[in-house]
């Protein structure tokens, strides 16, 4: 398996991001040499930790508010950046990356940091992996907050706005990545922070994770990932601890999925779900902070 690796110079003088990178080595997968998977650590090592996973096509930046505030609340932060973003290793062809292919390198990720009683906080394809892990391994989770995310068999068609993305990030000739997280935010977003989502991609060749995600949203009942999302439905319709969904209102792709989660997992009856007012489909970039006191409320209890 080809990789490539972006220079570190890249993340240099990143706004508001003041946090020192670790690094997990996680098999690749293909029998080749491990992958280098990044991730950041912060707050006290035996407080509650609070998993934060990012999706398309962000990284561990993305979460910078929700980190500030949680730490100021005396728990731990871990948030890593999904391979094929941020400073994690970046395969080269897009064959290398699918559904199951993410599935084995964050199973490896939570393994490998030894995490345990996680407080998940997921979001976008954060919740695609995120949720399938939680329907699987139970185990390993205290609690949820989903936010703005799902787990898609295909059985129910997605919105034509998901359609649309998927057409573009295919035929747009450069794929402009902190332009498309800009486009989806509902307060705006400053230049530098738009470069800071473009940092890890140096050119064209960095971004075939990027590219391959919207392929690999199950669409269709006979998607190659729908039996496994299938499956680990049937560990979510049995998880009875806290589940919260904190979506935005201003999001046109996963809008009212946060009901059909409440409605199908036990952990989400009886508790405070919240819609985020002016928040779109990245809404840590729009209510980093609100979103961070829901974790944090939730964890309280």
């Amino acid at each position: 398996m080809e990789r490539l690796r972006t220079p570190d110079e890249r993340f240099t003088a990143l706004p508001d991001f003041p946090y020192a990178p670790h690094y997990l080595e996680v098999p690749a997968g293909d029998g080749s040499e491990s992958l280098r998977m990044a991730y950041i650590d912060e707050g006290p090592r035996d407080a509650p930790v609070v998993l934060m996973l990012h999706g398309e096509p962000s990284w561990s930046f993305l979460y910078r508010h929700c980190i500030r505030v949680v730490t100021a609340a005396g728990l731990r932060a871990v948030v890593p950046d999904l391979i094929g973003f941020g400073r994690s290793d970046k395969p080269a062809a897009r064959t290398d990356y699918t559904y199951a292919a993410h599935m084995e390198w964050l199973r490896a990720f939570v393994d490998g940091t030894g995490l345990a009683d996680v407080t998940l906080l997921c979001q976008d394809w954060g919740g695609l992996l995120g949720l399938r892990l939680v329907g699987e391994e139970p185990h390993i989770f205290a609690r949820v907050v989903a936010a703005n995310t799902f787990l898609p068999t295909g059985d129910v068609k997605p919105p034509d706005a998901f359609f649309m993305w998927r057409q573009f990030s295919q035929t747009v000739p450069e794929f402009p990545t902190g332009m498309i997280v800009s486009r989806a935010v509902a307060r705006g977003m400053a230049p530098e922070v738009i470069a800071a989502y473009d940092a890890p991609f140096p050119d064209e060749s960095y971004k075939a994770g990027a590219r391959q995600f919207p392929t690999l949203v199950p669409a269709a009942p006979d998607d190659p990932a729908s039996a496994a999302n299938r499956a680990a439905w049937l560990g979510l319709e049995r998880f009875e601890r806290p589940f919260v969904t904190a979506f935005g209102d201003s999001d046109p792709i996963t809008r009212g999925g946060d009901l059909a989660l409440q409605a199908r997992i036990p952990g989400a009856k009886g508790q405070r779900h919240v819609t985020l007012a002016k928040a779109g489909h990245f809404l840590q970039e729009d209510v980093g902070p609100e979103l961070a006191q829901v974790v944090i409320d939730l964890v309280r209890g």
